[in-house]
């Protein structure tokens, strides 16, 4: 099947976020197939650098023709979970001005039928971001209790009717291994009263399967570090922009920033408290009327602004 053409989410909102510098250092913490890392190239200068991270191969191969034609970019394979470490070992901590996250799924992902990410492709159920590290779903729902299964559609999907969910898919492995995303989405399917069902514009497995693709890839987990490793790296005056597509990813985005940017306690009593060490900037933006009516993937997306002082990091 033909992939759809991709276009990068709240681009210009991204790109004026981070204030690019024509000879800044930036990193794409979320290459995916590239757009905002060209966005960001096309308003460097020569002395510009952009570092861009992706832990799926097939990023990096779209990541390659700009490796080989643009001395300013570098990939690296990688998640965005060890981005800290990364840009230690190039000598770059504390001197990078502007970070970027665009988390969740590309539309090419989802529209790779082997990838195993969506309902709509039959394909093999699998939704590892990184095919070369963990486990498909396939064997983790083969071996998982009928309470793991039910808490993780509950917490990564906020599905009310997580138990019925786990019960059916325990119910049909009995029949044999679940194996394809066909036979995935119509036991959820399945599992959902036509009651409920009833109205609803999504498809009824569509929470499931979003639960399912952030446990496999500890898409949570990743992002706090990577939010920890983005601060660290950051220097006094540079910019952490993030967009996300997901109420739980915009909560834990909301709570660093918000964390970071209230005063740190003073160390006595009577001592003023230190300046905060982010500073949210502006309000959080939404795609437009336009670019909704040019791509539906922006629906759901919100972005956000904070700047780095020189303020240290403050911990709980």
């Amino acid at each position: 099947m033909p992939q759809a053409e991709h276009q990068p989410v709240l681009l210009d909102a991204a790109l004026a976020g981070l204030g690019v510098r024509a000879d800044g250092v930036y990193v794409d913490a979320t290459f995916g197939r590239g757009g905002h890392s060209r966005g960001v190239l096309a308003q460097l200068g020569e002395q510009g650098r952009l570092i861009a991270f992706d832990q799926d191969p097939d990023a990096e191969a779209h990541a390659q023709p700009l490796v080989d034609s643009d001395a300013r970019f570098s990939f690296v394979r990688s998640s965005f979970a060890e981005l800290g470490e990364r840009i230690a070992a190039l000598g770059l901590t504390g001197r990078v001005d502007g970070v970027l996250f665009d988390l969740g799924v590309s539309s090419p992902q989802f529209d790779v039928a082997e990838r195993g990410f969506s309902f709509r492709h039959a394909g093999p159920l699998d939704m590892r971001m990184n095919p070369d590290a963990g486990q498909p779903l396939s064997t983790w729902l083969h071996a998982a209790s009928h309470g793991e299964i039910a808490s993780v559609i509950k917490r990564y999907g906020e599905e009310p009717m997580a138990g019925r969910i786990a019960g059916a898919i325990v119910d049909a492995r009995e029949a044999g291994p679940i194996q394809d995303t066909g036979r995935l989405a119509a036991i959820v399917a399945a599992a959902i009263p036509a009651r409920v069902a009833a109205g609803k514009r999504i498809h009824p497995a569509t929470r499931t399967f979003q639960a399912f693709r952030m446990y496999i890839n500890d898409e949570i987990g990743a992002l706090e570090r990577g939010l920890e490793s983005a601060f660290d790296v950051l220097a006094p005056g540079g910019r952490l922009v993030v967009i996300s597509f997901h109420s739980l990813e915009d909560r834990r985005v909301k709570r660093f920033i918000r964390a970071q940017a209230r005063p740190a306690p003073p160390p006595v009593p009577m001592v003023p408290a230190a300046e905060p060490a982010l500073s949210e900037i502006g309000k959080p933006v939404r795609a437009d009327a336009a670019e909704l009516a040019a791509n539906a993937r922006a629906r759901s997306a919100i972005l956000r602004v904070a700047e780095r002082t020189a303020a240290p990091k403050v911990t709980a």
